[in-house]
């Protein structure tokens, strides 16, 4: 849930609190004062009708009678006038105020005594309850319609004071992942001052190492290049001299793997998704595969591999140069670690809107955490002591998971029916052929 909302819902639901406390506290006030209102209404009423000119020889005609008020006037024990729901004697009374149970509902009794007379007035409780009712929602009802409009004022208010945070979040959003450069935006908020100013300080930190770890790897790997083509040189002419020795095949084979190392860094630091999103073109991902396969068929032949390619071809957006270097080194694997005389199984298909790149082998496979450790840079499985005793730098997933990163793709590693591993590369919105 975003700020926006949880600060919005925050203040709705303690602005709603408060109005309900208020509507319970603003019930039990009205009641208490209500009920004073009253009260005093009656004793009143009672001083009212403590001066009608009755008498015991003489009855008056009743008074006008009220579902509302019902009253009671008595001299020397013989009752004057009164409503005929208040049918109790006198003795039932006493002075002041009580609550009783008169004609099925509870009252409010007053009763008045003089010398002369005594005057019982009574009043029904619901009465009390209707007024308290009316007060309080004449009361609040504005209030509870303004509800609506406060959570839009609430929310607009809410949006505007977080609004630096959405634009620091939209430049952040459109940022390429090699734009160190500093966020350059002055702002008067206080609470933001200080996040701008750790992101460029955390900018600076990050291009330094990025920079150092990238241009390093590939200078380096540069460099080499021309002293291991002198190496070969050398050794080729050694060997054309005094014939071939194990010495000088133990050196051909040394310099070929650091050969190896060295191209493979290059490719590393080439492999960056920016890069190469610029130059995207239609590939068929069929003819690559072949163009693959061809490459590395003096291996697939001199192990006596067995290797099949099925499926439908399919059409994606891409350069030639990494989807190239994607299939060979997946291939590459498979080649190393299936055993003479193995298998290597090469799919493609289509499922929806995804295109699946997939090859298995018939080779020892993987553990889960080997699984997990592929993709980090340098990482064999089973080292130099690996049973299949291939030589390798380690770099090759690690290229891979770079690939699969300009393609925005995902790759799946499972264990395969033929034994081994199980390789899927999944690219997302690719075109059929």
């Amino acid at each position: 849930m975003s700020i926006r909302k949880r600060l919005t819902l925050i203040l709705l639901s303690m602005m709603v609190l408060t109005c309900f406390l208020a509507l319970v506290k603003g019930y039990q006030k009205s009641m208490s004062h209500g009920e004073q209102l009253l009260d005093s209404e009656l004793k009143v009423v009672a001083g009212v009708l403590m001066q009608q000119p009755l008498s015991i020889n003489a009855m008056a005609p009743k008074m006008q009678e009220s579902a509302q008020l019902l009253y009671q006037i008595w001299q020397a024990g013989e009752l004057l006038s009164g409503s005929d729901e208040l049918n109790l004697d006198l003795n039932q009374y006493q002075a002041g105020f009580q609550t009783l149970n008169i004609a099925g509902q509870r009252m409010r009794v007053f009763v008045f005594v003089t010398s002369l007379r005594t005057v019982v007035v009574a009043e029904p409780i619901a009465k009390r309850f209707e007024l308290a009712e009316a007060v309080i929602l004449s009361a609040m009802l504005p209030m509870l319609w303004a509800v609506p409009l406060l959570a839009l004022f609430i929310s607009f208010f809410v949006k505007y004071a977080l609004a630096p945070l959405t634009r620091l979040s939209k430049q952040l959003a459109l940022r390429q992942a090699n734009d160190f450069t500093a966020i350059n935006w002055q702002v008067t908020d206080e609470e933001i001052k200080p996040v701008i100013s750790r992101l460029n300080d955390l900018f600076k930190r990050v291009e330094t190492a990025y920079l150092r770890e990238r241009f390093f790897a590939s200078d380096a790997a540069h460099e080499l290049r021309t002293p291991l083509s002198s190496l070969k040189i050398n050794v080729h002419n050694l060997a054309a001299q005094q014939g071939d020795n194990q010495e000088l095949q133990a050196m051909t084979q040394g310099i070929n793997r650091l050969s190896n190392i060295v191209e493979q860094m290059l490719i590393l630091g080439r492999t960056q998704p920016e890069q190469w999103q610029k130059q995207f073109k239609e590939q068929s991902l069929l003819a690559i595969t072949q163009e693959g396969v061809s490459q590395l068929y003096e291996k697939i032949e001199a192990k006596n591999h067995t290797i099949s390619l099925e499926g439908d071809d399919f059409i994606i957006n891409g350069d030639e140069f990494t989807l190239v270097t994607l299939i060979s080194n997946l291939l590459s694997n498979a080649i190393k670690y299936a055993p003479a005389n193995g298998q290597i199984k090469i799919t493609l298909k289509q499922m929806h809107k995804q295109r699946i790149w997939q090859i298995e082998d018939s080779g020892p496979g993987m553990t889960d955490d080997q699984k997990q450790r592929i993709f980090n840079r340098f990482y064999r499985v089973g080292g130099d002591q690996h049973p299949s005793g291939e030589q390798g730098a380690g770099l090759g997933m690690a290229i891979v998971q770079h690939i699969i990163a300009i393609y925005r793709a995902e790759i799946h590693l499972t264990d395969s029916d033929l034994g081994g591993l199980k390789v899927q590369v999944v690219f997302a919105g690719a075109k059929c052929d």
